[in-house]
């Protein structure tokens, strides 16, 4: 039951209006390297609004690694459980070409979204499959403006093509907290392999640095889809509170 910006977007999308402090940062100058890793403990695993651990806490681990042309490579491992499945573990692989020119953004890159362990029961269908993303930002003081699309060829369970659109904006508000909402819309080719219609989500979400370069994240995630509608009618798509602490290192 994967729908699966993990990220993913990987973790720019588990934390709207995550900003990493430089001193989290790793810099290898004779390679021209930027190292990022960022640990995170949350009280859900949501991706596009829906559940990926049966509402339960997640550990999750953003591995970011950017040379100084722009081009970048890097992972999100998260726990995962899905109902009637041995899957126990996500790991995304990412990569791609970062480009900023004055207040703009654009980032161009490529998810492989895999399960290792995971056993595939005959007669069914394949959990891995690959996306092309592209994110683009500008900053306007104090807002972040944010849009975001993703295409898979064939998604989740062998779905078909599917596409996903974002948009969103990040708030910088007094005393150093940041107020973010996103909008998104899942289209799907074949639903009902998938398990749910074509669906929108949204969130909004409240975040700081609170102690010693943690990070922490609560916010409100909803989606349109009914229960009936939510995999033969379970509870991963009903509207929660999200907390989510951070550290990047």
């Amino acid at each position: 039951m994967k729908p699966s910006l993990a990220l993913a977007f990987a973790f720019s999308l588990s934390i709207p209006g995550l900003t990493l402090p430089a001193a989290a940062q790793t810099t290898l100058d004779s390679l021209g390297l930027t190292v990022t890793a960022t640990p995170a403990a949350a009280s859900d695993y949501l991706f596009r609004g829906i559940s990926q651990t049966r509402n339960r806490p997640a550990i999750q681990l953003t591995l970011d690694v950017q040379h100084e042309s722009g081009f970048y490579a890097g992972a999100f491992a998260s726990n995962v459980t899905f109902p009637g499945s041995n899957a126990r573990q996500e790991l995304d692989l990412l990569a791609g070409y970062r480009l900023t020119s004055g207040n703009a953004g654009l980032d161009l890159g490529a998810i492989w979204y895999t399960y290792p362990g995971y056993d595939k029961p005959g007669g069914s269908y394949e959990y891995n499959y690959v996306e092309a993303v592209a994110k683009g930002s500008y900053t306007l003081d104090p807002v972040k403006f944010l849009g975001a699309v993703a295409w898979s060829p064939d998604f989740y369970f062998e779905s078909g093509s599917s596409v996903y659109l974002e948009a969103g904006a990040d708030l910088a508000l007094p005393l150093a907290f940041t107020l973010s909402g996103r909008w998104g819309y899942q289209w799907i080719d074949r639903n009902p392999r998938y398990g749910a219609p074509d669906y929108a989500n949204w969130s909004v979400a409240v975040s700081r640095e609170v102690l010693a370069g943690f990070i922490l994240s609560v916010g409100y995630y909803d989606t349109s889809l009914s229960k009936g509608e939510c995999f033969g009618g379970a509870k991963y798509c009903d509207a929660r509170a999200l907390v989510m602490l951070s550290r990047p290192f």
